[in-house]
């Protein structure tokens, strides 16, 4: 369909650059779809490069980068000939990299259908503020009958983050670059030098008063190496915090319940973002700090319309199935099957349970356990003020015998222990 002059002006590489290089010492493959030619599209011999380069990550066992930015497949190609290409093994051969290599994809601009469904499978997505991501673009969505849209219509950068497609947003493409180099440090490389927080943040992270929400990521910096934390999905599943951090140099994956969102009780959303990231660790070998402060799962009926049951026992097989090494540590509320889960599935799965003097457990929360354990009380109780003081001498006695200090008296935790001596537990993993 075209002369050879034009091929070589305006195809060159038939739309595809990469090769083997090194990031920092380590050595990675890349993948750069080049949306100036044909719009980024697959064509074959495209699909050929691509196919050698999976090839080379999976037999090198090393991480694989792909920049994605394109349409996806290219209409109209000749040198596919007269069949479908659905026997391709393009996508077969990027997702079998799942779990064995670390993969990263980074998105800007217009990211549709085969590039998207490259991108989807890779363990994190990168996108700048301008990026659309989409399993269709217009053209595909218009021919489906599903009606005529603008690319910038089509999976914004705001649905995207929220609904945990994306799990960090760069704010240009440099800034992409640096993260997705920052983010493979995580695997490839043990880090010399390194600044100490002070230890003394440690044991304010945390306020004395019970019922005070906080911000949790302040546990996870005042434990983490100076400048070291990189959160991943921080828009998705809010009620759990997960990402990488280091402790004297070495590299660790952290998930924590956060008491903004719920009280810190897991939904659905926060424990498929806690068993992504589980997996993650699990097939990276990074091992894994568990900061626990949670009422237990989200109940109720509007709760279980999210197909809870099924969600939240995926998180305890994510769990069962750690062979890293795996510490919790209670910060504050334990309690219930939600708990458990935070801890692998039971306090004793760990390497290590251990609690800040802050810390409380039980089979669920003590308001609670107080009202559906001495109903009869306070039902009996005469008046509201009077019923009002019973529960709060009740949920005051349950706290006491709840407090980390007895739990430890009789072995469900290893420890109580100062915050400040947090890292040297962590770094016991």
């Amino acid at each position: 369909r075209r002369t050879e002059e034009d091929l070589i002006a305006n195809t060159p590489a038939d739309g595809l650059v990469g090769g083997s290089a090194r990031i920092d010492g380590a050595e990675v493959v890349v993948m750069s779809y080049d949306y100036t030619v044909l719009a980024g599209t697959q064509g074959l011999y495209n699909h050929r490069k691509t196919d050698r380069l999976l090839e080379l990550a999976a037999r090198r066992k090393v991480p694989l980068v792909l920049f994605a930015e394109g349409g996806g497949g290219r209409p109209g190609d000749v040198d596919a000939g007269p069949g479908s290409g659905l026997e391709l093994a393009t996508f077969r051969a990027m997702a079998s990299l799942r779990g064995r290599v670390p993969t990263v994809a980074v998105v800007s601009g217009r990211c549709f259908a085969g590039n998207a469904a490259l991108a989807g499978v890779c363990d994190v997505l990168i996108a700048t503020p301008d990026a659309n991501i989409g399993m269709g673009g217009p053209a595909m969505i218009e021919g489906g009958g599903l009606g005529v849209h603008r690319p910038e219509d089509i999976g914004p950068i705001d649905v995207q983050r929220r609904n945990g497609v994306v799990h960090l947003v760069a704010r240009d493409e440099p800034h992409a670059v640096a993260t997705a180099r920052r983010y493979l440090s995580f695997f490839t490389a043990a880090t010399t030098g390194f600044e100490a927080p002070d230890p003394r943040l440690a044991r304010h992270a945390v306020p004395a008063n019970r019922l005070r929400a906080y911000d949790v990521r302040a546990a996870v910096t005042a434990i983490a190496d100076v400048g070291s934390v990189l959160e991943l999905r921080a828009d998705y599943g809010v009620g759990i915090v997960t990402a990488l951090v280091r402790v004297e140099g070495a590299a660790y994956g952290v998930l924590a319940n956060s008491s903004h969102h719920l009280g810190g009780a897991i939904d659905a959303e926060a424990a498929d973002k806690a068993a992504d990231f589980l997996e993650l660790c699990e097939a990276h070998r990074l091992p894994v700090v568990s900061l626990c402060d949670t009422p237990g799962f989200m109940v109720g009926p509007e709760s279980e319309k999210d197909a809870t049951v099924r969600r939240f026992g995926r998180l305890f097989v994510a769990g069962a199935r750690l062979t890293v090494p795996f510490g919790t540590i209670i910060l504050r509320k334990g309690y219930g099957l939600g708990a458990m889960a935070m801890a692998g599935g039971s306090f004793h799965a760990p390497q290590f349970t251990v609690a800040w003097p802050t810390g409380e457990i039980g089979g669920m929360g003590l308001e609670g356990a107080v009202r559906l354990g001495f109903r009869k009380e306070l039902d009996a109780t005469p008046t509201p003020d009077a019923r009002e003081e019973l529960f709060e001498q009740l949920v005051a006695a349950a706290y006491q015998r709840g407090k980390a200090l007895q739990a430890a008296t009789i072995f469900e935790l290893d420890d109580v222990i100062d915050p400040a001596d947090t890292r040297a537990w962590i770094g016991r993993l």
